[in-house]
């Protein structure tokens, strides 16, 4: 059986918009299998300064990820779609064991093979510390963000 995530290339606004979405609700599970499953067997990244290959390497990295950053949740935009190609920007806020928060900002440009599958990740990331008052994101971490919570946009940043 082949695996496939629609929607599928070439985008249109609204199917990019849909795979943008479904990616934030997969991360924001903090589920590092689940995550890994809406990429290519071989899914080539690049996080920081971190270089990424295969599912095997998504797993493990996220696994790494969310012990450090607690808390984590997660806001993703559309900035830039093509035929196989969408470019995000996103924010996510999150603490460490400390309780020092911080919120991330930055870029990602995708690549998707025809099954819909994720198979090139390039990431830029910034973090700046913030104060707890300073959150922005409080809905429940057992679900997606509520479909009426602000976006990035509407949120200012």
């Amino acid at each position: 059986m082949t695996e496939s995530r629609p929607p599928f290339p070439p985008f249109t606004r609204e199917t990019a918009i849909q795979k943008v979405r479904g990616a934030e609700d997969g991360w924001n599970s903090c589920n590092p299998e689940r995550v890994s499953l809406a990429y290519t067997p071989d899914s080539s990244w690049r996080n920081r300064a971190e270089f990424v290959r295969g599912r095997e390497q998504i797993v493990a990295f996220l696994t790494r990820k969310w012990a450090k950053e607690i808390d984590y949740r997660l806001i993703k935009e559309l900035w830039a779609f093509t035929e196989s190609r969408i470019a995000v920007r996103f924010a996510y806020e999150w603490h460490d064991d400390s309780g020092n928060w911080f919120r991330s900002y930055g870029n990602e440009n995708w690549e998707f093979a025809e099954n819909g599958l994720m198979r090139t990740r390039f990431a830029c990331i910034n973090d700046l510390p913030i104060k707890e008052t300073e959150r922005k994101y409080h809905w429940d971490r057992s679900g997606p963000r509520p479909a009426d919570h602000p976006s990035l946009s509407e949120l200012g940043l």
